[in-house]
């Protein structure tokens, strides 16, 4: 279990490098959101990134820091990286959102792109950094990291004081979960905590309720932030399975309604994998007030954001 000193130690250390984003509340549907599209790569990743690269021995970032990502993480770890004056390789699937990766190289991250999905891409990323002996930086299974992604939660409670709230939290190979599971462990009464993971490719969902994740499809998904298989024995299965109440999945139409939703009554750009504790609410699945909905980033493709919203257009908000 991460302690809770090492949540107040990375709110520290990284405070000079990232944003303390808005938590706002929309009365009207007793919503809470922490908008971590406003980081500052557009994503919480840049939290857990900086924490873990602020903590290495100036040895490891002079070897060269390797990470696996669909996008965000890899922005986190190139920022952090700039900052230190450490390089950056990042492996991603062929299929990653082509914004996110120009975003990575603009950051000076060199890119290998690996045929498959983000499993392949993390399997060939874990080999290179060992085989050239390189650090690698691991988007979940890592204590640092979790612990810098749990300053979100750290963060929000600062803020709300509502003990009676439920969270909604992204959920894909579990730091944001189990980083925002531990900054309210501590908690007198501790809030409901559920996670939220897009059908299309529920590995976390699968190895919370069934022990495995043999077999779970893995299909294209606009949150394609939480798709892909889990490192087998990560740190954060066991925790998912301690901290979390629920995890829920949500459809590829309810996400892209989250989007669009977001967009015209918000006034906020978010991704798919940012908006599925939005939709989780919007669908009815989850029916108890007050919420508190981690919207987790805002990095998606343009064209694929206009073709959403597009969609919504006459509908009356």
């Amino acid at each position: 279990m991460i302690p809770y000193e090492w949540l107040e130690q990375a709110n520290s250390r990284i405070a000079p490098y990232i944003q303390r984003t808005p938590l706002t509340h929309d009365a009207a549907r007793d919503l809470y959101i922490k908008w971590e599209n406003r980081q500052v790569t557009g994503s919480f990743k840049a939290r857990g990134a900086f924490n873990k690269v602020l903590m290495l021995e100036d040895w490891e970032r002079e070897v060269g820091l390797v990470a696996a990502s669909a996008g965000n993480h890899g922005q986190g770890i190139a920022l952090a990286g700039q900052k230190v004056g450490a390089a950056v390789e990042v492996f991603v699937s062929e299929h990653a959102v082509p914004a996110k990766v120009k975003a990575m190289r603009e950051l000076g991250a060199v890119i290998h792109s690996v045929p498959g999905g983000y499993g392949e891409a993390e399997a060939a990323g874990k080999a290179y950094a060992e085989d050239q002996q390189k650090t690698w930086v691991s988007p979940y299974n890592d204590g640092q990291i979790i612990a810098g992604q749990g300053t979100v939660g750290f963060e929000i409670s600062l803020e709300l004081f509502d003990e009676t709230a439920t969270w909604l939290v992204p959920v894909g190979g579990g730091g944001l979960m189990t980083g925002i599971g531990a900054s309210i462990r501590e908690q007198a009464v501790r809030p409901s905590l559920i996670g939220v993971q897009a059908e299309a490719s529920a590995f976390m969902h699968s190895l919370f309720y069934t022990g495995t994740q043999d077999s779970t499809p893995d299909l294209p998904s606009l949150a394609d932030g939480l798709a892909g298989e889990v490192e087998h024995g990560s740190v954060t299965i066991p925790m998912v399975k301690q901290l979390a109440d629920e995890i829920v999945l949500v459809s590829e139409d309810e996400i892209a309604y989250a989007m669009a939703f977001a967009w015209y009554v918000y006034g906020e750009r978010l991704e798919g994998a940012g908006a599925v504790g939005l939709a989780a609410v919007l669908s009815g699945m989850v029916k108890d007030r007050p919420a508190v909905v981690v919207v987790s980033g805002g990095n998606v493709q343009p064209e694929v954001h206009a073709e959403i919203v597009g969609r919504f257009a006459e509908k009356t908000w």
